[in-house]
């Protein structure tokens, strides 16, 4: 088992940044054996995915909606994943999830930390 705890969140201004944390704990010796993404959901939406990164760090997916302004990492000696987010607009307000995928499906899930842009 793997849990997940996000860290981060909160209110910012339309044009503003923010860094969401992601640090896993548990069975941590797998963490680099994992696919990571951040996810979303807004009041109303359904959950989008909104930026993933490969095991190793080398293979990198951005939904449309935040490409060139988001950007994954991780650390897999310290067990993180993080979403740096600049040029952050109100349609960016959601709560943020992050995830973790042994191959396809994501299997571990951490309760979301929530983000809101104000205009």
């Amino acid at each position: 088992q793997v849990q997940l705890v996000e860290s981060g969140g909160g209110l910012v201004q339309a044009g503003g940044s923010l860094r969401l944390s992601c640090a896993a704990s548990g069975r941590t010796s797998y963490f680099s054996t994992y696919t990571m993404g951040w996810f979303r959901q807004a009041p109303g939406k359904e959950r989008e995915l909104v930026a993933r990164i490969s095991r190793s760090g080398s293979d990198i997916y951005y939904a449309d909606s935040v490409k060139g302004r988001f950007t994954i990492s991780r650390d897999n000696a310290k067990n993180t994943v993080s979403l740096q987010m600049n040029s952050l607009k109100p349609e960016d307000t959601a709560i943020y999830s992050c995830a973790a995928a042994r191959i396809t499906q994501y299997n571990y899930w951490g309760q979301g930390t929530q983000v809101t842009v104000s205009s």
